[in-house]
């Protein structure tokens, strides 16, 4: 019953809500880095959801367009504004996702939606994260995030699939709380972000 239809409904509910009591933050930050990143504070992305299925994430633009002089992007840490490094850093580059939970594109928790370019080197065991939709947080999150290996990362998310139900929602969610506010597991081990998946 929950996983068919109450989480889609508690993910509406809550993503509606949280649009409106970050609505103030949400403007301060999108003009903080509307003017840092030259008029674009928005990040869009394609990502596969549930069943594979394409759509546009959104999220906080936290890194610039610089290039060096052969015109390739400069690395992920050189890139990272003062501004996007602080929204990073406290997790609030995710806060315009709850518009992507409004829609139905994802969940409030589940397993992150990576990049589409990643589907052809997943194994079968691990294709099984996109059977449910993906989430602004999920088990593997609170389990390491971006400190963790992509395997471990990959096992998190199927395990979470097998055992989804309210109680482990509600886990998850107090963790994120927890992880966001002693700011765990932002960076991996050896960039700023995660490093690139390149299968197995």
């Amino acid at each position: 019953m929950y996983k068919i239809f109450l989480k889609r409904v508690c993910d509406f509910a809550a993503a509606l809500v949280g649009i409106v009591l970050f609505c103030p933050l949400l403007f301060l930050i999108t003009v903080g880095l509307f003017v840092v990143n030259q008029g674009q504070p928005f990040f869009f992305q394609t990502r596969p959801g549930r069943h594979e299925k394409l759509f546009r994430i959104v999220k906080f633009k936290t890194m610039n367009d610089k290039k060096d002089a052969e015109g390739n992007l400069l690395s992920d840490a050189d890139r990272l504004t003062p501004i996007g490094a602080f929204v990073r850093k406290t997790s609030l580059d995710e806060l315009p996702q709850l518009f992507n939970v409004l829609k139905g594109d994802m969940s409030l928790i589940g397993p992150r939606p990576l990049l589409p370019e990643y589907l052809p080197l997943y194994t079968a065991e691990q294709k099984k994260r996109h059977n449910v939709s993906p989430g602004i947080t999920g088990w593997a999150q609170v389990n390491g995030r971006n400190a963790i290996s992509w395997e471990q990362k990959f096992e998190y998310d199927v395990w979470y699939v097998a055992h989804l139900s309210i109680l482990l929602d509600l886990k998850i969610l107090f963790l994120t709380i927890k992880k966001v506010i002693i700011k765990e597991g932002i960076n991996s081990n050896t960039s700023a972000t995660m490093e690139e998946f390149k299968g197995n």
